[in-house]
């Protein structure tokens, strides 16, 4: 399955409130993944990451970190349109660093809503729909 085909999935899906404005799943976000299709970047704070793992093939860089927005620019070579998909504990700091981005010029961002545990109204999250992570070093 390559990057059109996952999008275009995820966008012909219904549009549930946790869906608004083309948010993805972590198992839709891991798709793109796989394929080279997006990068993951993990939000949540080392100590977080730490205890639960990080998920595979993504970059852990908190927005407390005042690089935050330099370290994307290095990551994506200045490409501010390039696919970025943002992951929390559970979708809400994802969704506000969406936003962070969205003001600072990026234009391909969305964000994880389940994001790594799940919640009550959204979804399972990565850890419980079992996609590999790996230790935080």
């Amino acid at each position: 399955m390559n990057q059109e085909n996952v999008m275009n999935d995820v966008r012909s899906q219904d549009r549930e409130p946790c869906r608004a404005g083309g948010r993805l799943s972590a198992r839709e976000a891991f798709g793109l993944l796989e394929i080279g299709g997006v990068l993951l970047v993990d939000i949540r704070a080392p100590v977080e990451v730490f205890h639960s793992g990080l998920p595979e093939g993504a970059r852990n860089v908190t927005t407390a970190s005042p690089h935050f927005v330099d370290y994307l620019l290095e990551e994506l070579d200045g490409d501010k349109t390039r696919p970025i998909a943002l992951i929390c504990a559970t979708g809400k700091r994802s969704k506000a660093a969406k936003e962070l981005l969205e003001k600072e010029g990026f234009t391909n961002v969305t964000d994880v809503y389940d994001g790594m545990f799940g919640n009550e109204k959204c979804g399972r999250g990565w850890l419980q729909e079992g996609l590999p992570i790996k230790p935080f070093a």
